[in-house]
């Protein structure tokens, strides 16, 4: 039987090999050839800037504020919140280590950034899902009426199709 967020478990289940890919592409610092490993922290930028930030910024938007209402706490979320941020200024890390390094071979610290910013965004991003999935989901699974889920849900889309709109012209 499906549940009301049917359809935001079938979006983490579609963004989830894009974070298994962080993991790779930091297991790949330091094996993998300049080029491979520019390639896979290109993809790693474009998948962050353009897929999962706009879903973060679609959840505050959006799912954020039912849950509080539900919860009956508007702050409820605001460790969610902390963890946008944070992927925020992980990706932009990465954005900035991209750009230092160019098309050349990172140096030895050039690499252990680079190892520690893709672990974290790939240990934060996966525990963030992990928390969404088994606190949050279940409770709007139990409160939320259907009506109510799919205007949630089509507030979510304009949402995040507002901000890949924004990162577009940025």
């Amino acid at each position: 039987m499906a549940t009301v967020t049917q359809p935001l478990r079938d979006e983490h289940r579609q963004l989830l090999p894009h974070i298994e890919r962080l993991h790779a592409a930091a297991d790949a610092v330091g094996d993998a050839s300049p080029g491979a490993l520019r390639s896979a922290v290109d993809g790693t930028c474009a998948f962050l800037t353009e897929h999962l930030i706009p879903h973060a910024q679609a959840e505050e938007r959006a799912l954020y504020p039912v849950v509080g209402r539900l919860l009956g706490a508007p702050e409820a979320t605001n460790t969610m919140s902390r963890d946008h941020v944070e992927v925020g200024r992980l990706t932009d890390e990465l954005s900035d280590l991209r750009d230092a390094i160019g098309s050349g071979t990172p140096s030895a610290a050039q690499a252990k950034d680079l190892r520690r910013v893709l672990y974290g965004l790939y240990a934060l991003v996966k525990v963030h899902f992990a928390k969404e999935e088994e606190v949050y989901l279940p409770i709007l699974d139990q409160r939320l009426a259907a009506d109510e889920a799919r205007a949630m849900f089509r507030a979510m889309e304009k949402a995040a199709a507002e901000a890949k709109a924004h990162t577009r012209r940025h």
